[in-house]
């Protein structure tokens, strides 16, 4: 099985390890992996132009759409997606994570103070409780500063601390994505990838 994620900016690129992760907890097929560069192509105008430029040029058997709920309901995000696609003959997953993709990786401590390169480090990284996850405003912001506290750097050398990259290692040392399954965004996405793969198999 081939999925293609169609994702806001470069930075979703890490909601990849998540999506495959999800589909091994409901399916024994062989998962490949595609990620919609759209860094070499010309802007597209709407949402509809980017899907038909995704499926274009990486066609999939399962397409799916991250788009941030930030200030929008998540049913207002949904419905975009839902709309967007109605004239596409394509098996379909919204992938919307209330305010921005970044809040589901400020489950793992461990993790982020590995990708920060000081996994034995001591500092408060001040996370956020589970239950306030959804809550904060600029996930990405808080995921930023506890890296940067995570590295255990002085001041000078934090003003050159590569977190934009860091952010990226995350994923590379979590195995496991159960814990998100507390948060009602994460739970509507394994239902919406179990109804996909349902899709698929009738399909086929």
């Amino acid at each position: 099985m081939t999925y293609t994620l169609v994702a806001d900016g470069s930075a979703d690129k890490i909601l990849v390890p998540i999506l495959t992760w999800s589909l091994r907890q409901y399916t024994s097929d062989p998962i490949s992996e595609q990620w919609a560069d759209f860094s070499r192509i010309p802007r597209q105008r709407d949402l509809v132009s980017r899907l038909r430029t995704a499926l274009d040029l990486y066609p999939c058997d399962v397409l799916f759409i991250h788009r941030d709920a930030e200030a929008q309901p998540h049913s207002w995000r949904r419905n975009e997606i839902d709309h967007a696609l109605r004239d596409f003959p394509i098996i379909y997953v919204p992938v919307v994570p209330v305010r921005m993709s970044e809040a589901w990786l400020l489950l793992y401590e461990s993790p982020i103070r590995a990708a920060a390169g000081n996994p034995n480090g001591k500092d408060d990284l001040g996370l956020p409780h589970v239950s306030s996850i959804e809550a904060i405003a600029d996930p990405k912001k808080v995921l930023h500063s506890a890296l940067v506290a995570a590295s255990g750097l002085n001041l000078r050398r934090r003003s050159k601390f590569p977190v934009q990259q860091r952010v990226h290692l995350i994923p590379n040392h979590i195995e496991d994505y159960q814990r998100l399954h507390s948060l009602p965004a994460f739970q509507r996405l394994q239902d919406d990838i179990r109804s996909a793969l349902r899709a698929l198999v009738d399909r086929w």
